[in-house]
């Protein structure tokens, strides 16, 4: 059921390629339904904090009319950095499942463990790795990219 769900991640996280966005996608489910969807939009909105994420939780409240997701489920391609962990936490979204590991920001388990901190009121069960080849290729071919278009300028201007 995991890799189903992390399928529609990747799909966030391509619109957020097309768009020269890191990509980067969730999806929260509840009840074996979709609740919301979203992908990294920091690029086109200017703002610090529209990751992924957020921006799923932020439709899911919607969605509910509640900031409580006690019982959905956060799939998301990259490990979740601090901020959304931290809004993870707050939502009391029961389960997270991640796809990269993110050695420079991840707080799911790589660099910390947030969401598993006994000392906040409230933790989720983890489950990292899935998909995470076809995940973490999303995001190295995407920092290729721009770093080709760097050096092909470089060379443009000697």
């Amino acid at each position: 059921m995991e890799e189903k769900w992390m399928k529609i991640a990747i799909e966030e996280a391509k619109k957020a390629r097309e768009i020269n966005e890191v990509p980067i996608g969730a999806i929260i489910v509840l009840d074996g339904k979709i609740i919301a969807r979203a992908h990294n939009l920091r690029e086109t909105e200017q703002n610090a904090v529209a990751h992924a994420e957020l921006l799923a939780i932020e439709k899911a409240c919607r969605e509910l009319g509640t900031w409580r997701l006690e019982n959905a489920e956060l799939y998301v391609t990259l490990e979740p950095c601090p901020m959304c962990s931290g809004a993870i936490l707050l939502s009391r979204i029961k389960k997270v499942t991640f796809g990269a590991s993110d050695p420079k920001a991840g707080c799911a388990g790589t660099l910390m463990n947030l969401l598993q901190d006994d000392r906040f009121n409230h933790q989720c069960e983890v489950i990292d790795g899935v998909l995470k080849d076809e995940c973490g290729q999303l995001l190295s071919d995407f920092f290729r990219g721009i770093r080709e278009k760097k050096k092909a300028k470089k060379m443009e201007n000697h």
